[in-house]
């Protein structure tokens, strides 16, 4: 039986299918020990989509590849766990773990070409999945068939016989989302799906992740770098930032009362067609992980920062049932601060357009 957890703000529970729990990872380099990942937490429940969120090398595709068995020889996995139908994922066997690859958690790569067989029809790709289920080679070939068109590929009986690079990048990646799909699983991983896409191609892949989330009650973990890209998908948002989750809540909280800086930055950076203020970029680089800064490592990109927050790293401040944030600005000592106007404006404009739509 699955542990029923509290949706947050809600009251309701519901079962909880993925529970991450303070985990930290680390890689070996020529320089020293990387602390990739430190201390992250979080749960996904059936049928939400959990977005998480950062610029690249705050930690999110690490998470995912230990979720997923799939890290690199350098790295270790320093402590936490990884919580699956009555198991803990970082002390499984490979042979469970391939299984539970094939056939409980999908995953959907950034490049569709590195997920590919350049040299193997697209059709058998699908099938082997299908077939490593003990699904004989004609009814496989029925159920590519019927994925290829549930993921939006016309002709499928025609295209099933041709190779990835026949494919344009949004049609490959349409491919791939069909081969996660052909094992069935419960949990769709999507790492940064649409980075490689265009903005027109984007929207439809987003729109298919949401289709099929619906149409099989799926549940989504989706990583990005890009804001914008979850704003119409995610059920619930966490802000990641040199290894650490540093605001979490859902899409309405952190897009409508953002806490976190760091949060107000990724959103001050994000165009969209009603922006007529200067975008402000994010000042500085992310910290060398080698050696982890000693009190919150945004601070030194942080125009808001105050002395302790180069002391000491600040604790996760609850907002609302639903709503944290880790930034010493939250403490009842704190001077107050605002969001930067400009920001302050566009979600007043956000807040207006949503109540229309």
């Amino acid at each position: 039986m699955r542990e029923q957890t509290s949706i947050p703000g809600t009251g309701q529970k519901q079962e909880c299918v993925l529970s991450v729990r303070d985990l930290s990872v680390s890689f070996r380099s020529y320089g020293g020990t990387v602390r990739a990942v430190r201390g992250v937490s979080f749960d996904l429940h059936r049928g939400e989509t959990l977005a998480i969120v950062g610029e690249s090398g705050s930690g999110k595709s690490v998470s995912i590849k230990t979720i997923m068995g799939i890290l690199p020889s350098n790295a270790e996995l320093d402590g936490g766990e990884i919580l699956y139908d009555g198991m803990d994922l970082t002390k499984v066997d490979e042979a469970r773990m391939h299984e539970i690859r094939g056939h409980r958690i999908g995953l959907v790569f950034q490049d569709p070409l590195s997920a590919l067989n350049p040299i193997m029809k697209v059709g058998k790709q699908i099938m082997e999945v299908l077939e490593k289920r003990g699904i004989d080679r004609k009814t496989a070939r029925e159920r590519a068939l019927s994925l290829m068109q549930d993921v939006g590929i016309p002709e499928a009986e025609k295209r099933i016989e041709q190779y990835p690079f026949q494919f344009s990048g949004g049609m490959r990646q349409r491919i791939v989302i069909a081969i996660a799909l052909a094992g069935d699983p419960e949990i769709l991983i999507c790492d940064e799906p649409t980075t490689a896409l265009d903005v027109t191609v984007q929207a439809k892949i987003l729109e298919l992740i949401n289709e099929i989330k619906e149409k099989r009650h799926l549940s989504v973990l989706f990583i990005t770098h890009d804001l914008g890209v979850v704003a119409q998908m995610a059920d619930r948002i966490a802000v990641m930032y040199a290894g650490r989750i540093v605001e979490t809540g859902t899409a309405e909280e952190i897009f409508f009362d953002p806490r976190h800086p760091y949060t107000w930055a990724l959103l001050g950076s994000m165009p969209d067609l009603e922006t007529y203020e200067r975008l402000e970029p994010i000042p500085g680089t992310p910290p060398n992980m080698i050696y982890p800064p000693k009190g919150d490592a945004f601070a030194a990109r942080n125009r808001y920062a105050l002395k302790i927050d180069f002391e000491r790293e600040p604790p996760m401040f609850r907002i609302t049932d639903t709503h944290m944030a880790a930034t010493w600005l939250l403490h009842p000592k704190a001077p107050h601060v605002e969001m930067p106007a400009g920001l302050a404006h566009r979600i007043a404009r956000m807040k207006e357009a949503a109540r229309h739509v």
